[in-house]
């Protein structure tokens, strides 16, 4: 498994929420993104630890 794909504790993905919609977040794996439905955003994952910051969210497209 490549370093940057690191998996994401499932225990943590229970406790994170998206700071924008406070909705619950789905593990993309192909993306290696948590993906926040409500807010249409992706926050990326490096190195194993997600960066929840809006600035650093990927706006997706409809």
């Amino acid at each position: 498994m490549d370093e940057k794909l690191a998996k994401v504790d499932p225990k943590l993905l229970d406790l994170l929420v998206c700071p924008l919609g406070k909705t619950r977040l789905v593990y993309n794996r192909e993306t290696n993104e948590l993906i926040s439905e409500a807010a249409k955003v992706a926050y990326p994952i490096r190195d194993g630890i997600p960066i929840m910051l809006v600035s650093e969210a990927r706006r997706l497209e409809d």
